[in-house]
């Protein structure tokens, strides 16, 4: 019966001992996770141009910043531009005239734009046919679509 008393103890101070460094850790991890802001960004397309920005969600530099970024890709200027407005998205990555396009509709609370974050424009121009000697005068009387959809369609 003496042992048993014995056993019984040495198996709570070894309960006790390895459970206190776990709970220990877990509380300093609540605690990080608690400090962090919960943002989410709705970019409009995923694209190659933004590899910058996956390349930090990746390799945790927006946690290290105290932000919990939550990606999501609105599929378009429109939609990305609705999450914002209606507080789904804290942020919208997207070409400015979205915002004044919502100004023009009547928002009475505009959003903030911050300009040339790219700072190129992710536009290409692709034929049907291959055009060795191309010069942007071959495009005159040509009909011209551009953007994807949600986006912003110029006819040239």
């Amino acid at each position: 019966m003496k042992n048993k008393k014995w056993i019984a103890l040495a198996a709570a101070v070894v309960l006790a001992v390895t459970a206190l460094p776990m709970t220990v850790f877990a509380a300093k991890k609540d605690k990080e996770e608690e400090k962090l802001s919960k943002v989410t960004l709705n970019e409009v397309a995923h694209s190659i141009f933004y590899a910058p920005q996956y390349v930090a969600i990746e390799e945790g530099y927006f946690a290290e910043e105290g932000l919990d970024l939550t990606l999501v890709t609105g599929f378009g200027a429109d939609k990305t531009m609705t999450a914002v407005i209606s507080g789904e998205a804290d942020i919208g990555f997207m070409g400015a005239e979205a915002s004044v396009y919502a100004y023009q509709e009547g928002a009475t609370d505009p959003v903030v734009n911050f300009a040339q974050l790219t700072q190129r424009a992710g536009n290409f121009l692709v034929a049907r046919e291959e055009m060795p000697d191309f010069k942007w005068e071959d495009l005159k009387g040509k009909k011209v679509l551009g953007g994807r959809k949600g986006g912003v369609h110029i006819s040239m």
